[in-house]
């Protein structure tokens, strides 16, 4: 499941692992709860990637960035966010965030909080998207003529994203193999049956980087770059 960070949420993983359920973080971790392992890419890592990678194709200029999390109850769009603002703190001084808003990772509420940013900040040079829904943000920026001026990073490879790659919109998505992830929970799961260590044999997720010139290798699930 992909969990909240929450006390109900906590207490419900320690209440079904006291009657020997077995519970497998996705995506976003719950650490220090009693779930058995966590499938998903390094969120901190992630937020990092998108930090350096706006930063080197703004070509360390100054300017505003605009940030849109889906909820930062979800420890992997916190741990984004952090890896995020360390990078553009180290190395890019210039890039001052000037907004972070939730949109719940939907698609309406993406586009109303673009919306909001580019009109309180018509010099906005870049937007990271740390979770889903890029579509709305898209939408945002294409009505507002400045597809293909604002840099634009996002995550995951959707039929949606894929689109904004190919035109433009989208300048580079941080992608993770949910065939992967989804293998590596039957694998863990198998493990436990056994007795074996939760994380025996099984391949941490990689986090890849795609644009619009490697879409077909990203597609396919292998990361270009880890």
């Amino acid at each position: 499941f992909v969990p909240l960070e929450h006390p109900a949420v906590r207490e419900a993983v320690a209440t079904l692992a006291d009657q020997g359920v077995h519970l497998l973080t996705l995506l976003s971790d719950l650490p220090g709860s009693r779930r058995a392992a966590y499938v998903g890419i390094d969120n901190h890592a992630a937020g990092r990637t998108a930090g350096y990678l706006m930063g080197r194709m703004l070509d360390r200029k100054s300017g505003k960035v605009g940030l849109i999390a889906g909820s930062l109850s979800y420890r992997g769009h916190e741990e984004r966010e952090v890896g995020f603002l360390q990078v553009l703190a180290e190395q890019f001084p210039g890039l001052r965030v000037v907004g972070l808003r939730e949109g719940h990772d939907d698609v309406a509420q993406n586009y109303r909080q673009a919306r909001t940013l580019l009109r309180q900040h018509a010099d906005l040079v870049a937007l990271y998207n740390i979770g889903g829904a890029s579509e709305g943000i898209g939408r945002a920026l294409k009505e507002a003529g400045l597809d293909r001026k604002v840099v634009f990073i996002g995550h995951e490879i959707t039929p949606d994203t894929r689109a904004m790659l190919i035109d433009g919109t989208l300048d580079a998505a941080i992608n993770q193999n949910p065939q992967t992830e989804v293998m590596n929970c039957v694998r863990i799961f198998a493990n436990l049956r056994a007795g074996r260590d939760a994380l025996a044999g099984v391949e941490p997720v990689r986090a890849g980087i795609a644009v619009r010139e490697n879409l077909r290798v990203a597609a396919q699930g292998i990361a270009p770059v880890s």
